[in-house]
């Protein structure tokens, strides 16, 4: 089973054009293997697998250190390893000192001067604005920027959730005209969630995200800023073009100013790298660049919560009212900016406005109006069964049915005239 990031890079290649041959070639991968991929585009399911340990694994922080100080030989970090109780060999050390040095030459080499609608580059910025009062906050700034033109969108936010993130993207494909075929990102919490013999591991979100609008998410290497060069300076150059002398009121006012400088100036300047309008460059590229997908992908907060008897279900310490043939029911509820969306499978039930504070009870009466007009409901409720002794009595009185004898007939009963079971 290929990993994650292989999965990504398949669909990635296809849609820029190449053929399952060269995908199968540039990836090391089976012809085949690219085929089943590419027939069944639903991203692998994984499950995690015990990782044997190494006897190194305890000082390659260490050995990272010393190489970070110098190009120390491996001979020179075996011997202080063992003085700091290493009993491995000098194989195992040899080797991963290798692989250090190797990825750090690479790194020094690798230029990523891209092809058109090849790659964009994210990355976040802070700015601190003066509240007037003595104190300041903070507002961020989402950026991403095409690799082979320079144009690039900007968007500020007053916070780096994971929603906001995704919001951001959206909204720049949109403003770019397309999806490129991967994106650059650093370590941010938003994309890598960790790190597992030195790959990154993604966000699960993120990549069904990246799934939905075909592109292949990078992560930089920690602590290599320079590998992201093409997002790192249009940071700088907002900080000193944009955001230097502006005067901030509102978020909304901010980011309408934002986007006609972008439109003015940002995105019709001479680049210092290709030396073109860089408006013209974007204009070659977007024929490069992914469509986008039919629908945008949904990035609201999705929780589950079961429905209790009295056509309730409870989130953040509050109550919402639900139609009542959801009743013991698990319904999905999708929450964003405010609004909580309550779905019965892929049905909408009702839309509320989340309530502030807690211990309140949200919702519309008729649901209990239309509960008191359901006759099954009703019958199904107040219906009860009868036992085995009293079965077939009920002749809807308060009294079982009897049969009637005239009096004659118990004294010929009583004078032994008749049988008592005629």
């Amino acid at each position: 089973m290929i990993k994650l990031e292989v999965f990504m890079d398949i669909i990635s290649l296809q849609r820029q054009g190449f053929s399952q041959r060269d995908i199968a070639k540039k990836l090391g991968i089976h012809r085949n293997t690219v085929k089943k991929y590419l027939e069944n585009p639903a991203v692998p399911a994984y499950h995690k697998s015990i990782k044997r340990a190494s006897i190194l694994d305890p000082y390659r922080q260490l050995i990272d250190d010393y190489l970070a100080e110098d190009d120390y030989k491996a001979t020179w970090i075996h011997e202080r390893l063992q003085q700091r109780g290493y009993e491995g060999s000098y194989r195992t050390v040899q080797a991963y000192v290798r692989e250090v040095k190797d990825r750090r030459h690479r790194l020094a080499y690798t230029r990523f001067e891209t092809e058109p609608g090849c790659q964009a580059q994210v990355d976040w910025g802070d700015f601190r604005i003066d509240n007037g009062n003595g104190s300041s906050s903070t507002r961020y700034l989402f950026l991403m920027v095409l690799g082979y033109s320079r144009a690039f969108y900007i968007e500020f936010v007053e916070a780096c959730t994971l929603e906001s993130f995704l919001d951001c993207h959206i909204r720049a494909f949109s403003y770019l005209h397309g999806v490129p075929g991967e994106v650059l990102y650093d370590n941010m919490k938003q994309v890598v969630v960790g790190r597992a013999g030195g790959a990154a591991v993604f966000n699960n979100e993120f990549l069904h995200f990246a799934h939905h609008y075909r592109f292949s998410p990078k992560a930089c290497p920690p602590y290599s800023p320079w590998v992201k060069g093409k997002v790192e300076r249009p940071i700088d150059y907002v900080r000193q073009r944009f955001w230097r002398g502006y005067r901030y009121t509102t978020m909304e006012k901010l980011n309408r100013d934002a986007r006609s400088w972008l439109d003015v100036t940002a995105n019709r300047r001479i680049h210092g790298t290709h030396k073109q309008p860089v408006d013209q460059r974007w204009h070659q590229e977007q024929d490069s660049l992914q469509p986008l997908p039919p629908a945008p992908y949904d990035t609201s907060l999705k929780v589950f919560r079961k429905v209790y008897k009295d056509c309730q279900l409870s989130y953040n310490a509050n109550r919402y009212l639900v139609p009542h043939h959801v009743v013991g029911k698990t319904v999905m509820l999708k929450i964003k900016q405010g609004r909580i969306s309550i779905y019965d499978d892929q049905t909408l039930l009702v839309t509320y406005q989340e309530a502030n504070g807690t211990n309140q009870t949200v919702g519309n009466r008729l649901f209990y109006d239309q509960l008191r007009q359901d006759r099954d409901q009703l019958q199904r409720k107040y219906r009860t069964s009868k036992g085995a002794a009293t079965r077939g009595l009920d002749n809807g009185s308060l009294f079982p049915e009897v049969t009637h004898r005239p009096l004659a007939e118990y004294e010929q009963y009583a004078n032994g005239g008749a049988s008592w079971n005629s």
